[in-house]
Order: C-alpha cells, then structure tokens, then sequence
C-alpha cells in the first residue's frame, strides 16, 4: 500500500455546507426538490428468472440503521452528491457473506481515495486521525460531481454561495435590527433650565425626570396607565422616529437570483413568485429536465453495482439496467390537451387510412 499514489484532496469544509443550508432554507428546500424530482427506478434483470429477487432486494433491503429500500439508499447519495460534490456508501454483508446485509451511507469527508500503479482507486477511511485502508474496495461506492483531471474528488453545486448567503444574511439581520428599533421605540427626554436656580438644581431634577419616566415606562410594560408630569421645559421625542427602512426588496432578489441560477431550478418551484404570472415555461422544463438526467447517469453506475454485487454474491451470473421513471414536469392542461390532440390525429389517420383502402 505504501507505493499508492495520494491523489490531493482539495475538498472544501463539509461543515460549512451543512450551515449553509441550515442558515439559507431557500438552499435546502432547492436540494430536497431537486432529489425528489430525480424521481423513482425500476431495476431490470436480464434473466427474467431472477427478476423477484431483485425486485424483493430493491424493496426490502436495510439503509443504516432505520432506513428501508435502495431508493432510500440512492435518495440520502444524491442529496450528499449535491451537497459536497462526493457521495459514499458501503455494502455491507452478512457475517457468513452470503448475501447483503445492508448499505450503509458514510460522509464523503471520512473517505480518501489513493490509486495503485495501475490508476485503480483504492479507498481509505478516516478514522481519528488515522487513514485506515479497505480491504475490499469493490464494496465502496463513490461518486464524484463534475471532478477536474487527475483528481477524483467533485464540486459541490453549493460551491460560490457561501460569499453571497453571507450578504444575504446580512441584509436580513440588519431589517430584524431595524424593526427592533422601530418596533420597540426608544425615546430621547431633554430637560432645559431656565433659570440660574434651576441650572444650579438640574441634576437632581433631571434624576428625578429619569426615575419618573423610567417608572411610567415599567408600568405600561405592566398594563397599567401611568401619567407622566414634570415641571420645566421637557422635551421628548423618539429616537430613530424620523428615519426611514432601506429598502431591501430590490437586493434580496438579485442576491435570490444567483442563488437560484446555481441551484437550476425554476423560482416559482422555491416560493418566489416574482411575477404574478409565473408558470414553468418549455424552457425552464427542458433545462430542469437536463439536470435531473444528468444526474440519473451518476446514479445508475451504483444501483447497477450494488444489484449486480446482490446477484454475483447469490452465485447468479445475470446483468442488470435500470428503467428510471419518466420525468413529468408540464402542467395537467397542458398534458390533457396533448393527449386530446393525439388522439385525433390518430383518428384522422385512421380514416384516411381506410379512405385509402376503398380507393
């Protein structure tokens, strides 16, 4: 093992990518959509004997310790995809290693990938602070999203939002301040003397202006009306009355807008309704739909893997594909006039057809 070539790892800060979509909900719910929308698969087997195994193993089979099923399994991948830009799993036997007993999903941080002299991938797992070999890398899955050259390891689609998050977190801890400060008013009470005795008396009178108000003020925090009387020119008013919110609308959207080109997905799909008219386009639906296959062909290489791992283990040489479900993303009008409409082309056809055949 020592001969392994390392290959860098230039990975960024797991950590900050989980606070990330913890601090900007826009973030997460962009993720959590975009793993729904990849949408369910339906594994073949080429000999058609097998074809329950495999569909009571897809069913059926343990993810960790609570989860049920490799969509399970292939749902948590993906969102780590997306997330870090690497996704890991394990397959797990049993201890006679006759069969799989579970796929377990690691943290993409804990694994490092080396290559033998050959540019096999060997894999390694941190373990405190140790880097401790696998013996068996054919049990390892791992995916990289959109890796450069040499080096293995992917880029996150969260990659150049932290910069603008922080701004945007920014602006909204600033418009919290503010209604802080117009919400819960302050006031400014100034007294003026008059005269020489008064000058000569005004601090105590002015402890006496601040205990009285400060009184008054507690009470009403209290429910109950106190009056306010002081003798003098006193002068009260509110401070931060006269100054007006930024506003932050126009701002907040640009900041949204970059978010939201990173993320590829439509705003309206996020809760942003920036025009009152907004409906996914043919466009928007062409684009979405370009996403979500390109990242159905990193996923099927692992249910493949796994699947095929399940059958060579029962000793049953067959291949296996996977049939993803098809991607509907147009409007039910729109899907019900298409339909209407094929259906009468296919009844003019039909009588031409059979005008064709009298002739």
């Amino acid at each position: 093992m020592g001969k392994n070539l390392i290959l860098p790892d230039e990975r960024a800060d797991y950590r900050l990518y989980d606070a990330l979509r913890e601090a900007v909900p826009i973030i997460d719910a962009a993720v959590t959509k975009t793993v729904r929308l990849t949408g369910g698969f339906k594994v073949i087997c080429s000999d058609e004997r097998y074809q329950r195994l495999v569909d009571d193993f897809v069913n059926s089979v343990r993810v960790g310790l609570s989860g049920v099923s490799l969509q399970s399994f292939i749902d948590s991948y993906l969102d780590s995809l997306i997330t870090y830009g690497n996704a890991a799993g394990e397959i797990i036997l049993s201890d006679d290693m006759n069969e799989i007993s579970c796929l377990r999903n690691i943290n993409p941080s804990c694994v490092e990938v080396a290559s033998d002299k050959k540019y096999n991938p060997v894999y390694f797992i941190k373990n405190g602070g140790k880097k401790i070999p696998v013996k068996n890398p054919s049990l390892i899955l791992f995916t990289a999203l959109s890796p450069k050259g040499d080096n293995p390891y992917g880029k996150s689609v969260l990659s150049g939002l932290p910069y603008l998050s922080r701004i945007l977190m920014r602006i909204y801890e600033s418009i919290g301040q503010n209604f802080d400060r117009v919400g819960n008013v302050r006031y400014a009470v100034t007294y003026k003397p008059q005269s020489e005795t008064d000058i000569s008396s005004a601090r105590e009178r002015a402890e006496q202006i601040a205990k009285e108000w400060s009184d008054g003020m507690n009470a009403s925090r209290n429910g109950e009306v106190r009056d306010f009387v002081a003798v003098g020119d006193v002068d009260i008013k509110v401070i931060g009355a006269d100054n007006q919110i930024i506003d932050t609308e126009i701002p907040v959207r640009q900041l949204l807008e970059q978010i939201v080109a990173k993320l590829s997905i439509p705003p309206f799909l996020l809760g942003l309704s920036w025009s009152t008219t907004e409906r996914m386009s043919s466009q928007q639906a062409d684009i979405l739909t370009s996403e979500l296959c390109y990242y159905r062909r990193l996923l099927t290489p692992v249910i493949v893997k796994i699947c095929e791992s399940y059958l060579a283990i029962l000793g049953l040489d067959a291949k296996t594909e996977v049939l993803w479900d098809n991607i509907n993303l147009q409007d039910e009008k729109e899907l019900a006039e298409a339909r209407l409409k094929n259906a009468e082309a296919e009844e003019i056809e039909n009588r031409l057809k059979g005008e064709m055949n009298n002739v």
